[in-house]
């Protein structure tokens, strides 16, 4: 009797073994695919997040088309919280940059909502608030060109430093740099600073550079 009692014990220990085995395969089962749908999720949510990053930086065109400015006749509200300019020399050097307006939409590309003085080169927001603001730098080398640093900064909000190789070809150099700041109806202005080999042979390119201001709220 002892025998067959023993017998039933060690069974049913088995069965429990089993039975807690089962379990524990189900909860690891479970883990994994609550940790696959969690990087997936993560994985989906970094690319919009990365998609939403590169259409803030698109060109001009393309950020009127994101905050909904059209050609339609009444653009006006978000047409009066974006301003965009381009600068007018191409020559690398220390200096306030000089900049102008283009036509868009059969209008100015600075809004009602900002200021831009030709004399000082600045920019002045006529609103408080917070704003997106973006540097496009494209720079090419015409012949031999040495190496260095391109700083171009609006005071102390934003600065894009630009590096270039020395090259003896014909080469582009592009980069973008933005911010997301709280400005008063103070001036901005673009400073431009070269180290002291003067950049030479490197030139902006003066129609796929510019400066880009939008309010967001």
């Amino acid at each position: 009797m002892e025998q067959q009692s023993s017998q039933v014990d060690v069974e049913s220990l088995k069965s429990s073994v089993r039975r807690r085995g089962n379990c524990v395969d189900a909860f690891l089962g479970m883990s994994i695919l609550i940790l696959f749908v969690a990087v997936t999720a993560l994985a989906v949510g970094g690319m919009l997040v990365v998609k939403e990053l590169r259409s803030e930086l698109q060109a001009p065109k393309s950020e009127f088309a994101r905050l909904g400015i059209t050609d339609s006749p009444s653009p006006a509200y978000k047409m009066q919280n974006f301003a965009f300019l381009k600068p007018i020399k191409s020559q690398l050097d220390n200096m306030t940059m000089p900049w102008h307006s283009v036509k868009f939409f059969g209008s100015t590309s600075v809004g009602s909502n900002f200021h831009y003085e030709p004399d000082s080169r600045s920019l002045k927001p006529l609103k408080t608030g917070i704003y997106f603001m973006y540097i496009q730098v494209n720079v090419s080398c015409t012949y031999k060109c040495k190496a260095g640093v391109l700083k171009v900064k609006v005071f102390d909000k934003l600065t894009c430093n630009v590096e270039l190789t020395a090259d003896v070809e014909k080469t582009t150099v592009s980069k973008k740099c933005w911010t997301v700041e709280q400005l008063d109806s103070n001036k901005l202005v673009a400073l431009m600073t070269v180290p002291e080999n003067k950049l030479e042979n490197w030139a902006l390119d003066l129609n796929n550079s510019g400066l880009g201001i939008f309010l967001v709220e």
